[in-house]
């Protein structure tokens, strides 16, 4: 690594959101550290629900089986779909340039191998092509927003 690709590496690390990166390579490691507060409390929000729905069911003698039967069919319906996640930390976009049509939306039939999104990190748009067939049900990250490695991206109704 030269000093022009650490710094461009440490603008990414400070733009993202990112508090710690490290890379290693044969004979070169280094970290990056920022002070920044996390800003990924979206991907924090989006995980609790299912343990939210948990939750409930432990008092749903307390409460009127109502909030119940809600929270039930939601964690079934999670555990049907395959979540397409991020294989890196970048910016998530839904298209190639903002002329261009959107890769996929929410109902579209997919094939495995198909383009998703495209996710750019350091300069480089990498091309993310689902692992499965199925069906596009949600979509969880608005266009043009940093993700986080193994952030979920998609949820997929297998085919």
């Amino acid at each position: 690594m030269d000093i022009k690709q650490i710094q461009e590496l440490i603008k990414f690390v400070s733009r993202s959101g990112v508090n710690e990166v490290s890379i290693e390579q044969k004979e070169f490691k280094i970290t990056i550290k920022t002070n920044q507060a996390p800003t990924y409390v979206t991907a924090a929000v989006t995980a609790p629900p299912p343990q939210i729905g948990a939750a409930p069911q432990s008092p749903a003698a307390a409460p009127a089986s109502a909030p119940a039967a809600p929270q039930a069919p939601a964690k079934d319906d999670s555990s049907n779909y395959i979540t397409v996640k991020s294989p890196m930390i970048g910016t998530f976009y839904r298209s190639s340039s903002p002329d261009k049509p959107l890769f996929v939306n929410v109902g579209d039939e997919i094939k495995s191998g198909q383009v998703l999104c495209i996710i750019e990190a350091m300069k480089l748009f990498n091309e993310i092509e689902s692992e499965v067939s199925g069906r596009i049900v949600k979509i969880l990250v608005d266009n043009a927003s940093p993700v986080e490695y193994d952030q979920p991206l998609f949820l997929v109704e297998p085919a």
